[in-house]
């Protein structure tokens, strides 16, 4: 086939075609005595990869190493990782879809929260929250709102330790019908403490109060996460976390942290 053949094929351009083989990234054949190149069904495979590649948001050198590591390989393997990567593209757009199906529906029923898109487990609860705080007086607690912030940031950018700490610590307030009224007095107690200074005598009752409110399944995850990291006192996220409190409500969730992992490491 000729060039154009080919850039049709793979859904390029003849110029696309041309820069692959300038910069040596697609091999080029052999001109023919009529002077025109052929190609065949191989390269038209290969220039169908490279093209895969950078959709998938690979730069020319990434797929270079990728085509080299490939060398050897015959061509059905070459087609049938082609056909694995699109049943993996197939099947994450599937999962995008369903997840922003049931966004929609949230939004059209009003239940959309201003910290979304979340995951359908903390948009549980979120509305539990909801519920919890439409049954007491007066305005929510400003710390209710800051939790659902943090919530939020860990459930979209948490890595794996600290995701099962979170999905532990989620379980724990959906199933126990008890659970959110116990945060919202915590919240509460925190408010409080908004203008304290960090020896506050109540600062140690409610750090213990805090760690007491998580079952055993939240201490033991974040003890596991804090392990996996090395580092007991989370690093620079801790950092930040802890410096966007006020000095009180620090030391509380600093001093509850530190129970929660004694506790899980038991």
């Amino acid at each position: 086939m000729r060039i154009g053949e080919l850039a049709a094929i793979a859904g390029v351009t003849t110029r696309t075609v041309r820069h692959y083989h300038r910069i040596g990234l697609l091999p080029e054949p052999e001109r023919q005595p009529n002077g025109y190149r052929e190609y065949a069904l191989r390269d038209a495979v290969e220039l169908a990869r490279v093209r895969r590649l950078t959709e998938l948001g690979l730069s020319l050198d990434e797929v270079r190493d990728a085509l080299a590591d490939d060398a050897g390989k015959d061509l059905r393997e070459i087609l049938a990782e082609l056909d694995a990567d699109l049943a993996r593209q197939q099947e994450a757009i599937r999962q995008r879809r369903a997840r922003l199906a049931e966004l929609l529906r949230r939004a059209d029923t009003g239940g959309l929260p201003a910290e979304g898109p979340v995951s359908p487990e903390l948009a549980a609860v979120f509305d539990d929250m909801a519920r919890a705080s439409a049954t007491r007086p007066g305005p929510e607690p400003a710390m209710a709102a800051k939790e659902r912030e943090l919530l939020a940031l860990l459930d979209s950018t948490a890595g794996a330790g600290h995701r099962t700490w979170l999905l532990a610590m989620m379980q724990a307030l959906s199933t126990d019908e008890h659970a959110m009224a116990r945060a919202y007095e915590i919240y509460a107690r925190l408010d409080e403490l908004a203008d304290a200074a960090p020896d506050d005598p109540r600062v140690p009752e409610l750090a213990r109060t805090v760690a007491d409110s998580m079952p055993q399944e939240v201490a033991r995850s974040a003890a596991e996460a804090a392990a996996g990291t090395g580092d007991k006192d989370g690093g620079g996220f801790a950092e930040a976390f802890f410096a966007d409190f006020p000095p009180a409500q620090a030391e509380v969730l600093r001093r509850a942290t530190a129970l929660l992992q004694e506790r899980g490491a038991r």
